[in-house]
């Protein structure tokens, strides 16, 4: 027969688990604002690169 559990031992398991999803929101969100920066650096590339074949079409 399985053990039940304790409401104390099973509010502590929720503060964990919401604890550990809160540490992943924080990474996540480092992730996707650095994905955001590399992406305009990217554009700001492209944008430099398209200025310059403009002005060595003849």
């Amino acid at each position: 027969m399985a053990r039940k559990k304790s409401t104390e031992t099973i509010d502590a398991e929720i503060a964990k688990v919401m604890a550990d999803m809160s540490k992943l929101q924080d990474r996540y969100d480092k992730l996707a604002e650095k994905l955001k920066d590399l992406q305009e650096q990217k554009r700001r590339r492209e944008a430099s690169l398209e200025e310059i074949m403009t002005f060595l079409k003849p």
